[in-house]
């Protein structure tokens, strides 16, 4: 699977309430949720996401509180992958479970905001066609390349129920 996008460049320790604030936790529509992704750290967030770009931050992308609501927030607003030096457990368990793909990576630091990017998520291969420059991080394994495809697990799952009736 390969995903392809614009870079949008965030630090360390951005948490939960960064990508979404609480306030708007009454919904769980993604569009809604995306529509406000990142504002209360970057305002103009959404009205430069292109469907398709790509978060790159550094350490401890995702911490804060357990709440689903972070990685609806980042696909629904357009986001396609998030790459970062590390994540909060929580924030990767929930991105596997709405089928946001995601990896680590030291190379964050030498991606610049706007570069643009293709990720191979199978071989784990990061292109910066930007700067000319390739990046090897571990892959995204099968199965969760399968997930991101169906949408997510609960879409995976009813897709393997009917391939069993």
């Amino acid at each position: 699977m390969i995903i392809k996008g614009k870079v949008h460049k965030f630090g360390d320790d951005i948490n939960t309430d960064d990508i979404i604030a609480a306030k708007y936790l009454v919904s769980t529509d993604p569009k809604e949720l995306g529509s406000h992704c990142m504002e209360s750290i970057a305002p103009n967030f959404v009205k430069t996401v292109g469907a398709g770009d790509i978060i790159v931050a550094g350490n401890n992308f995702g911490c804060g509180s357990s709440r689903e609501h972070a990685p609806v927030a980042i696909k629904g607003s357009g986001i396609s992958a998030v790459i970062a030096k590390s994540f909060a457990a929580i924030f990767f368990r929930n991105a596997i479970n709405i089928g946001l793909p995601f990896l680590e990576s030291d190379a964050v630091d030498k991606i610049k905001e706007g570069d643009l990017i293709e990720i191979d998520l199978g071989s784990g291969i990061i292109k910066n066609l930007a700067q000319n420059t390739t990046y090897k991080t571990q892959g995204f394994p099968e199965f969760l390349q399968e997930l991101v495809e169906k949408g997510g697990l609960m879409n995976y799952i009813k897709a393997k129920e009917r391939r069993n009736v």
